[in-house]
């Protein structure tokens, strides 16, 4: 009795939907996607840039503020600190440091990095 009914439901719902024409079934779970990585990527780009902008302002203050000069210490004898000259000279490398002036420049570099270091990310 049971499978006589079983199978006159089936048959009931399959003359129903042969019936009437369904629309094929759309998948909605992934339909919003580009809109919702559009607008994250747009507000971790701006969070980026206020990080970026936010330390710069930070590291500023900081390195303009004084820092307390301490004396220097006593030399002591059972350090055996030694003061010989290079065998190549004292002022051998004087050449490359007035011709690139490597302070000033790596100074520059690290600090242009800095600030665009999420352009170079993106371009990247």
């Amino acid at each position: 009795m049971a499978i006589s009914m079983m199978r006159s439901a089936l048959l009931r719902n399959s003359l129903r939907s042969a019936s009437k024409p369904s629309a094929p079934t759309r998948r909605g779970f992934s339909s919003s996607a580009h809109h919702d990585d559009a607008y994250e990527a747009a507000k971790w780009e701006k969070i980026a840039y206020l990080g970026a902008a936010t330390c710069t302002i930070l590291a500023i203050y900081n390195l303009s503020k004084g820092h307390p000069h301490y004396e220097t210490p006593p030399e002591y004898p059972y350090l055996h600190i030694r003061n010989k000259e290079f065998p190549w000279g004292m002022f051998f490398f004087c050449w490359i440091s007035s011709f690139l002036n490597w302070e000033n420049l790596s100074g520059l570099l690290l600090s242009l990095y800095g600030l665009f270091w999420p352009i170079i990310l993106k371009l990247s």
